[in-house]
């Protein structure tokens, strides 16, 4: 059993504060709405902006993942938005960054996309399906990923 004072888990010292703050370094400002999405390996949140669309925040796993590996990642999804395909890049600042720092925490921001699944049973989107991660390994086969 730990101690109280140790840490169990990289995303104990999130707390909607360092949210807003990690945002609002950025040049945004929040209106304190902020809500949890789904996300397995970091952590993805909804934050609200006064008189703009909310945008998405992404906070990488300490510890997890490389920089390098972040943004060919990032890079990758460019690609993939130039190309035409229905992907959502993150928002570069001005001088064309896409990963930030809070502290511990490296973060991006998105903007805020609707979806929802696909009819599967639907033999016309499943073929758009097919296409669409046809165009995707295409656009992926022109570079070698190195990270």
């Amino acid at each position: 059993m730990s101690s109280a004072d140790e840490s169990t888990h990289p995303f104990d010292a999130l707390n909607p504060d360092r949210i807003l703050n990690a945002v609002e370094s950025c040049g945004y400002l929040c209106d304190g709405r902020i809500l949890a999405l789904n996300s397995y390996e970091n952590r993805v949140y909804q934050v609200g902006i006064e008189d703009s669309a909310p945008l998405i925040a992404k906070l990488y796993r300490p510890a997890r993942w490389q920089d390098a590996q972040i943004l060919e990642e990032h890079a990758f999804c460019q690609q993939l938005v130039d190309a035409g395909l229905p992907v959502v890049a993150p928002l570069p600042n001005d001088q064309g960054n896409t990963l930030y720092v809070d502290g511990e925490f490296r973060f991006s921001l998105f903007p805020r996309k609707g979806g929802h699944a696909p009819p599967l049973d639907d033999d016309r989107c499943l073929e758009t399906l097919g296409r669409c991660l046809a165009q995707l390994h295409n656009v992926g086969a022109t570079q070698p990923f190195v990270h």
